[in-house]
């Protein structure tokens, strides 16, 4: 059996599949202001400066749209956390360090345009998005012990750039409102190519050391959870975005694990060792066991609304 390719050998061995992928980023992305996706004409002063401060009234979005601005909002705004823990498993040299500086660059647009929708439209209340903020952003983000060197970050923001995708295009749909759509595609469409980089670099690490990403693969799916983990009512908001369809299980199975994993081409490699068919079987288990989760938790959401939806009907009923 051969020796584990060290984490130096990898980011030397990748680099040009770093400048490729950057090149073709740079050539394929499209330069966007945050201020060109906010009705600014809308904006007006709080008490501090001699108007009115938020009022619950003054929001147009549901309680579910609600929830799900904030919580992608504060996942973007943790993006210290995420360069800080990038910074640290990849290089700050060469094309390593010219992509982690782009994409810390172009993540950060999306807080802004985010934060500035929700103010000047007044569609939650921005002193509490503030202190929750602050909280988010002092704990800051940890990944596991276990999660060491490149191979497991490439993973999982694999993974987790094409979650946020989702999250968001979901969200802005659930809004109701044209111009939050229009930016969360927006900022979607960005996640996507973020994505796409990062896959495109695991597929190359496969290639090079199939035993170890594999290993790695496998470790972050078993164990993944989205970044916003650990925001203040992170449960809470987590389970009502779940029953609303903004991300779920079966999403997280059909859209994200299942397609990347094919295009790694995991399950019809031949250039495992015995060591990376133990890890690829431990997958299949476990990829097994959520396809029935997934269904199990379809059954019982399904018998949840239907029970809400009888109650509202039993209530408009008696109120008429």
């Amino acid at each position: 059996m051969g020796r584990d390719i060290t984490q130096h050998e990898l980011l030397v061995e990748l680099e040009p599949v770093v400048a490729e992928n950057l090149d073709r980023h740079l050539a394929t992305a499209k330069d966007w202001n945050p201020h060109d996706y906010v009705p600014w004409d809308e904006g007006r002063n709080f008490a501090a400066m001699g108007g009115v401060d938020w009022d619950p009234e003054q929001s147009r979005l549901s309680e579910v749209a609600k929830v799900a601005m904030i919580t992608n909002l504060l996942t973007e705004d943790n993006l210290p956390s995420y360069h800080r823990t990038i910074s640290e498993h990849f290089s700050s040299d060469g094309a390593w360090g010219t992509w982690v500086g782009r994409w810390t660059a172009e993540e950060n647009r999306h807080g802004i345009a985010m934060r500035d929708y929700l103010v000047v439209t007044r569609g939650v209340d921005p002193v509490a998005l503030e202190n929750d903020r602050m909280v988010h952003m002092t704990r800051g983000v940890h990944a596991p012990e276990y999660f060491m060197g490149m191979l497991d970050q490439v993973a999982y923001v694999t993974f987790q750039e094409l979650a946020t995708r989702i999250s968001h295009r979901c969200t802005g749909k659930v809004c109701e409102d044209p111009i939050a759509d229009r930016m969360l595609k927006r900022i979607a469409t960005d996640e996507n190519l973020h994505m796409i980089f990062y896959r495109n670099l695991a597929g190359a690490a496969f290639d090079l050391a199939p035993d170890q990403a594999m290993e790695s693969v496998t470790k972050i799916i078993k164990d993944f959870a989205m970044p916003g983990r650990g925001m203040p009512n992170w449960r809470r908001n987590g389970v009502l975005m779940v029953k609303h369809g903004i991300y779920d299980l079966r999403q997280h199975l059909d859209d994200v694990l299942l397609p990347v994993l094919r295009i790694w081409n995991v399950f019809d490699r031949t250039d495992f060792t015995a060591r990376g068919e133990r890890s690829r079987e431990e997958l299949c288990e476990y990829l097994e066991k959520l396809g029935k989760d997934v269904q199990r938790f379809e059954e019982q959401r399904a018998r949840m609304l239907a029970r809400e939806a009888a109650k509202a009907e039993k209530v408009a009923a008696t109120v008429s």
